[in-house]
C-alpha cells in the first residue's frame, strides 16, 4: 500500500498522529518542520517532466520562489486560528446556519493561506486549468474551503456539495479552511491536470488538522462600512498578535540554483503597461539607496521595475456595482472599478511586500507606507476583506492625507484597489524604514494607474518619480513633491493660469495708456 504524505497541524495533532501510527507497521518519521500557515501556500502545485506534485510553501519560500516542503515533513501551527459565528448573510450559507460557530485555520486577514498554481505555466496543460478535489474527510464535523472577494462575496471551493474545484494556472488564490466542530480531522486532497500530450496525471496528499474548542464571539453581521481611516494604522497581519520584535530574522540567501523571486534583477528604462497578472510594490536598499520599485511577476524570471516605467491598467472587466454595506466605496449601485484581493485571470493583481533580502536583512522595525497624495478623476480606496466578508479600509482618498500603514518586515499582502471613476490616477506613495545602524531612509514615488478601457495610459509613464537617494532628511522625491495634474483638475489649473495671463495683460495695457496721457516715459509724434 502506498503511504500518503501527511501534513500535521498543531502539537496536539502531532501527538495523535504518533499514537495512531504506533498501532501500525509504518515507522514514525522525524519531527516535522514548523510552518506558520499565515501567508503560506498549503497547496502549491507544479508540473515538472510530466509529473504533478503538491507541496507546502511557507512565506520565506514564497519570497524566494522556492519549490517548498514535502508535506510529510511539515507541521503547521494553528495558533492564529479564529472562531466566529456564521453571519446572517446568504453569501455564507454554505458554512451552516446563522449563529453556528466555525473555526478557520488562520486569523482571517490578508495572511490567509493559498492554493497556488503559479508553477504551472500557461500552455503547459490543457485548458490552462488544474482540478483540486476533496477525496475524503475523516473528523467530527464539516470541512469547507472557500474564497472571499474584495466586495465580500464568498465562493465555496471544497466541502459539502462541492467535491472539486477548477483553478486557473499561474494564479495564487487565498483560501479559507473552515471547520464547524472541534477535534481531529484527516483531509485527503487530490489534484489532476491533462498534459498537452493528452495524458492525465494526478497527485494526492492527506492533511491532518486538530481543531481546538470553538469559543466564538458574537455573531458577525453582514459586511458593513469600515471605520474611518486613521492617521497611522497597523498592517492587518499584526492584529491580535504580540508586537513585532525590533529585528526580524533575515531570509535565507537564495542559492545560485534557486529562482530569484523577491530578489529578482532590476530592469530600468523599459516601459511596461501591465493589465493582467501579479505585481508587488516594495522597497529595496541597494548600495545605500532606498528605492520603491515594482516587482513584475508577469514575466519569468520576475524583474523589479522603476515606478516611472510602469502603468497599471484597470480594464472594464474589473467594473462592478457597489453592493449594500460598502458605503466607503460610494452609494449602493454606483459603478466602481475594483482590482480584487483574490487573483482573477484577465485583471492585474497588485500587492505590496517588504520581502526583498536587502530590506529584511538590513533594516529593523516596520516599514511605513504612506499615501501622500492622489490625483485623478475620482475616489481611490484600498481595503482588505477578512474570511467572513468584513472590510478594513487602509487608504481612502476622500479623507485627509497623508495616511500611513505600518508593514512588518517579510510581509507579502494583497487588498482590493477601488476607483470610483474611469481615468488616469497618480498615487503619490512614500515608504520609510530604519536601517540596522539607525539611519532613517525614505523614498517617494508616483504609481500611475489607468482605469477604464478608454483611458490613455501613455501620460502615466515617466512622471513624478523620486531620485532614489534614500535621503534621510527629505522625502526622496528629488523635487517639490507636487503631482502632475490630469483630467478636470488639469483643466481647472489651465483655466486659472489663462485668467491670470489675461489679467496681467490688461494691467500692462492700462499702465501703458496712463504713461501716454501723462507723457511719462513716452515719445510723441508731432
Amino acid at each position: 500500500m502506498r503511504r500518503r504524505p501527511v501534513v500535521r497541524v498543531g502539537v496536539a495533532g502531532l501527538a495523535l498522529a504518533v499514537l495512531s501510527l504506533a498501532g501500525t507497521a509504518e515507522p514514525v518519521g522525524a519531527a516535522p518542520t514548523p510552518v506558520d500557515p499565515a501567508g503560506a501556500d498549503l497547496v502549491s502545485l507544479s508540473v515538472v517532466d510530466g509529473d504533478l506534485s503538491m507541496r507546502v510553501r511557507d512565506a520565506s519560500q514564497l519570497a524566494r520562489d522556492a519549490v517548498g516542503h514535502d508535506p510529510a515533513d511539515v507541521l503547521l501551527s494553528a495558533e492564529g486560528g479564529l472562531t466566529v459565528r456564521v453571519p446572517d448573510n446568504p453569501r455564507f450559507s454554505f458554512l451552516g446556519t446563522p449563529g453556528q460557530p466555525v473555526w478557520s485555520l488562520t486569523s482571517g486577514d490578508v495572511g490567509m493561506p493559498g492554493f497556488d498554481t503559479t508553477r504551472v505555466g500557461r500552455g503547459a496543460v490543457r485548458g490552462d486549468a488544474v482540478t483540486v478535489s476533496l477525496e475524503a474527510v475523516q473528523g467530527p464535523g464539516r470541512f469547507t474551503a472557500y474564497t472571499v472577494s474584495g466586495l465580500g462575496t464568498a465562493r465555496q471551493l471544497l466541502g459539502a456539495g462541492a467535491g472539486e474545484a477548477s483553478l486557473p494556472v499561474a494564479t495564487r488564490t487565498p483560501v479559507v479552511w473552515a471547520f464547524d466542530a472541534a477535534g481531529d480531522y484527516r483531509l485527503t486532497l487530490g489534484s489532476s491536470v491533462t498534459l498537452t500530450t493528452g495524458e492525465t496525471v494526478t497527485a494526492e496528499v492527506t492533511y491532518q488538522v486538530t481543531v481546538p474548542a470553538l469559543r466564538p464571539g458574537p455573531a458577525l453581521p453582514p459586511p458593513v462600512a469600515a471605520a474611518p481611516v486613521e492617521t497611522v494604522r497597523q498592517s492587518p497581519q499584526t492584529k491580535a498578535k504580540a508586537p513585532a520584535p525590533p529585528r526580524a530574522a533575515p531570509l535565507p540567501t537564495p542559492s545560485a540554483t534557486q529562482p530569484v523571486g523577491a530578489n529578482a534583477v532590476t530592469a530600468a528604462g523599459e516601459r511596461k503597461l501591465i493589465s493582467d497578472g501579479h505585481v508587488d510594490m516594495g522597497p529595496q536598499l541597494v548600495g545605500g539607496n532606498w528605492t520603491i520599485r515594482i516587482k513584475d511577476d508577469t514575466v519569468s524570471p520576475a524583474v523589479w521595475r522603476e515606478l516611472a516605467d510602469v502603468v497599471l491598467q484597470v480594464k472594464d472587466n474589473a467594473k462592478t456595482k457597489v453592493p449594500a454595506g460598502k458605503d466607503f466605496l460610494g452609494e449602493e449601485g454606483d459603478e466602481v472599478w475594483v482590482l480584487p484581493q483574490v487573483q482573477q485571470p484577465g485583471i492585474v493583481w497588485p500587492g505590496w511586500n517588504t520581502q526583498h533580502e536587502s530590506v529584511v536583512s538590513s533594516t529593523r522595525g516596520n516599514v511605513t507606507w504612506a499615501l501622500a497624495g492622489v490625483d485623478g478623476p475620482g475616489r481611490f480606496t484600498l481595503f482588505t476583506t477578512d474570511s467572513f466578508g468584513g472590510a478594513d479600509v487602509l487608504f481612502d482618498s476622500s479623507k485627509a492625507l497623508p495616511q500611513r500603514l505600518a508593514i512588518p518586515l517579510n510581509t507579502h499582502a494583497h487588498g482590493s484597489w477601488a476607483f470610483s471613476e474611469p481615468g488616469l490616477y497618480r498615487l503619490k506613495v512614500q515608504m520609510s524604514g530604519t536601517t540596522t545602524d539607525g539611519r532613517v531612509v525614505t523614498d517617494t514615488r508616483t504609481l500611475a494607474i489607468a482605469v477604464g478601457d478608454d483611458t490613455d495610459p501613455g501620460p502615466g509613464f515617466g512622471g513624478g518619480s523620486g531620485d532614489g537617494s534614500g535621503d534621510e532628511s527629505g522625502d526622496g522625491s528629488g523635487g517639490d513633491g507636487r503631482l502632475p495634474r490630469t483630467g478636470e483638475s488639469w483643466i481647472l489649473s489651465a483655466v486659472g493660469g489663462g485668467v491670470l495671463l489675461v489679467l496681467a495683460g490688461v494691467l500692462l495695457l492700462l499702465a501703458a495708456r496712463r504713461r501716454v496721457r501723462t507723457g511719462t516715459g513716452a515719445t510723441t509724434t508731432p
